[in-house]
Formats: C-alpha cells, structure tokens, sequence
C-alpha cells in the first residue's frame, strides 16, 4: 500500500510532521455540557490533570475547548470561553511542551489562547463566524484547522441535506483554504476537517469516511474527530457516548487505514496502540 503523502504542518515556532506516523489528539473539553464528558474537568486543576494524563499515554496534540459543539448546544459568550480555557492552556504550558490547539470560533479566545501558550487554532466554521479569525491566524503564524459543518451547532442536526456530500465538503474546504491563504496563512499552516457529525447523517458520516481518499486530493492533511459520536452509537446500539470506545477505535483504525494524518479522540491510550498497529502494518517498514 501507498505511503500516506508527508506533510511538514507549520504551528507557531513548532514543526509537526505529519504521516510518518498518526498523531493523536486528545480531546479535553471544560464545559459543562459537551455530549460525552461535559462536567468532568470545569475545575481547572482537574482538567490539567487530564492533560497530563493524556500525555503520559501518548497524546501528540491537547484541543481544548471551552464552548460546546454539540447537536442543539447554545452558543455561550467570549468572555466564558476565555474563564474556563485561558487558565488551563497556562497550567498546561507551566508543566509540559505539549502542543496545544484552542478549540474556538472567536477570535478574541483564540488571540488569548494564543498568548497562553496554545501553538494551534481549531475552527470548526473554518474562519467563517469569526473574518477576524483568519487575519489573527496570519499574524500569530499559529497552526490553523478548517472544518467543514452545515448550519450551526444548534441547528446543524435539523434534516441536513446534500446532492453529493463529498464533493460539497471536498468543494467548501478548498473555499476556505482560499480565503485562509487570502488573509496571509500559509499553506504549510493548514490541517482540514470534514467535520464528522457537523450537519450530517448517518449516511453523509459514511460516505466521507468511504471517500477519505477524495478529501485527500485537496492537497491538505486530514483531520477525522470521529471519537463516541452519535453515528457510531447508530451502527452498534450502544446509546451511552461512553459506551462507543470499540466502535470508535473501528473508525479510527478505518480513517488512519486511508490516509488520515490527525485523530481527535477521547480514549488516547487505546487510539495510540491501534495507530501504532496500523502505522506499522500499513505504512512501516518493521
């Protein structure tokens, strides 16, 4: 099988190489109503401990977000996003050099995350809810990640609708890439997402993890956040988001199998042992 196409992702002063191997990225939400750990780490003592932890069992990246993007959630203000992430991206960086990624579309929490030590912004309106948030990525040479999602968090779920959903996702990232570039971001700087749950259905989620390969052709690396999600739950009858842990470590080993670079997940030891399998028996030499 092919070589995953190597890219050299650009991240403030940091270089991350992407597809000698997959990086995990572990998934620390402090909110309090994120759909499958929201509530767990608000403390923020507790959430850094969480970081640690992720690290330990072999987190490449920590996404921290402060505002949750779950099907039907509210939006919440900048100033909530900027109390529950800036305080623990601090602490996070006090104690180690892991890369981190804000996971915001304000570009006030980004400009602060920033500051704080995160090496990364995650976007999942790839700069469109936020103009400013493209010129603030220029400016800062953060890495960025564009996602694509249909409507809002809120209303994202209601009937989403497509004529072909891999060449509307393929076509509305390669959008964004343009507007990215357009404000200054370098290309090196620019990780896509197809948004996995963001306005889709059971089918539409299938049909882009089948069509990897297509999203490839943007000429970017991937992204999958796949991790617990509703449509996992719908395959396997597990209702609990806790639950989906196997189901979720199929799709990981399915995404990394065609040409993912990033997975954003919630249970980082089991991802890392299954990418390591995967790494080795597809794209290693060993």
């Amino acid at each position: 099988m092919n070589k995953r196409t190597l890219y050299e992702w650009q991240c403030g002063s940091r270089t991350l190489k992407l597809g000698e191997r997959t990086l995990v990225m572990g998934i620390l939400n402090v909110t309090p109503d994120s759909f499958s750990d929201g509530g767990n780490f608000i403390d923020p003592d507790d959430a850094v401990d969480r970081a640690l932890e992720m690290i330990v069992q072999g987190a490449d990246i920590i996404d921290i977000g402060g505002e949750s993007t779950r099907p039907g959630a509210d939006p919440v203000s900048a100033e909530d996003e900027i109390r529950r992430t800036v305080p623990v991206i601090e602490k996070i960086r006090a104690q180690s050099d892991v890369p981190i990624s804000i996971d915001t579309t304000k570009s006030t929490v980004a400009k602060l995350a920033l500051e704080a030590g995160a090496d990364m912004i995650n976007d999942i309106s790839a700069f469109e809810s936020d103009p400013d948030k493209a010129g603030l990525a220029a400016e800062s040479g953060a890495g960025v990640i564009l996602m694509h999602m249909k409507g809002t968090p809120r209303t994202m779920q209601s009937n989403p609708d497509y004529g072909n959903v891999i060449e509307e996702v393929c076509d509305y990232l390669k959008a964004r890439i343009d507007v990215a570039i357009q404000h200054g971001v370098a290309r090196e700087r620019i990780v896509i997402d197809p948004g996995i749950g963001f306005g889709k259905t059971l089918g539409h989620n299938l049909a882009l993890l089948r069509g990897l390969p297509a999203l490839a052709e943007c000429g970017h690396p991937i992204l999958i956040g796949a991790s617990r999600k509703s449509f996992i739950g719908q395959l396997t009858g597990r209702t609990a988001p806790i639950d989906r842990r196997a189901g979720s470590l199929g799709a990981a080993a399915w995404a990394v199998a065609n040409g993912t670079h990033i997975l954003r997940v919630h249970d980082v030891l089991d991802t890392c042992d299954v990418c390591r399998m995967l790494d080795t028996f597809i794209f290693g030499d060993e």
